[in-house]
């Protein structure tokens, strides 16, 4: 396609922030289209962004459309569903989400579209392999957003302890974007130097801990997030667009579990291209599996 034109579907919180994000950065992307069940809405956040194009650092360009817009798109990414609530996992959200995907996904596949699904929306993972299965694309033509923010937040948490800048530190969050999430410590490391030879074993459960339960605290206290999850985004169709190659946590299909999960995948032109091998802990291997078996069990619960 090449045209490096994006639809996002949703303009809540999420989807418009992801817009103000790729307008605010050099990107890319050269054109948006916004689009909602609320057609006025999606109106109204182009409207709204096209007013930022005179002083943004790149010039995109915004309007409002429907699905059959898709047709010509390179990217479809998906933030529309029901939102998380306070006191409310995300697996929670799956049943009513799995229902309003069903319907978007066929609509957009009858658009002609044959680019590449960013999948944003909670339960993330599994409404990623539901696209798989809606969409009929193949398996690296359907991404999810995986644990790219988690990994941020990881990122983050360490440089606090370390004093580093976090993008000189290279550790990730594996797993489902969820409760069973875990941090691959065993692969963690600054310049060469591994973070689990610098931080005590206490200190590396605490980060773990507060990187996953970072959200529902950020939900407690403004009902939402959006920002984190808009710049990791804006990054991941940077990466896409440019076939940069770059290695990201999103959540790529694996062949061996028939599940989606964040891990370390190369993501290009063409999508997901390859996850990597990586050689992790005995525990965090264990911990990793129960991830995966959590995900089946949810997949299993929906009928597609």
């Amino acid at each position: 396609m090449d045209n490096n034109k994006i639809m996002i579907v949703g303009t809540g919180n999420v989807g418009a922030s992801i817009a103000f994000a790729l307008v605010n950065q050099r990107t890319a992307v050269n054109e948006i289209v916004l689009t909602d069940i609320i057609a006025k809405d999606a109106t109204g956040e182009a409207m709204d962004l096209r007013d930022a194009l005179s002083v943004a650092p790149s010039f995109v360009k915004i309007t409002s459309g429907t699905y059959k817009d898709a047709k010509d798109c390179d990217v479809v990414v998906i933030t529309a569903g029901a939102a998380q609530k306070p006191g409310e996992t995300r697996m929670d959200l799956l049943k009513k989400n799995a229902n309003i995907l069903k319907g978007m996904i066929e609509q957009i596949m009858d658009s002609g579209f044959n680019g590449i699904f960013l999948v944003v929306t909670n339960p993330m993972d599994v409404l990623t392999y539901f696209t798989m299965k809606y969409s009929g694309l193949p398996a690296e033509r359907v991404i999810g957003s995986g644990t790219v923010l988690d990994s941020a937040r990881l990122r983050t948490r360490i440089s606090d302890y370390l004093n580093v800048n976090p993008k000189s530190i290279h550790a990730y969050q594996i797993g489902e974007h969820g409760d069973t999430e875990l941090t691959a410590w065993s692969i963690a490391d600054i310049g060469g130097q591994k973070v689990s030879d610098l931080l005590k074993p206490e200190v590396q459960k605490d980060i773990s801990n507060f990187v996953k339960n970072e959200a529902y605290d950020i939900i407690d206290k403004k009902g939402a997030t959006y920002y984190g999850i808009a710049t990791c985004v804006a990054q991941i169709l940077n990466c896409i667009l440019n076939d940069e190659m770059r290695i990201l946590p999103v959540s790529s299909y694996d062949y061996y579990s028939d599940t989606y999960f964040g891990f370390p995948t190369v993501i290009g032109r063409a999508g997901a291209i390859r996850r990597l091998d990586l050689k992790l802990s005995e525990a965090e291997s264990i911990n990793l599996q129960k991830s995966i078996n959590s995900l089946k069990k949810a997949i299993k619960s929906v009928k597609y």
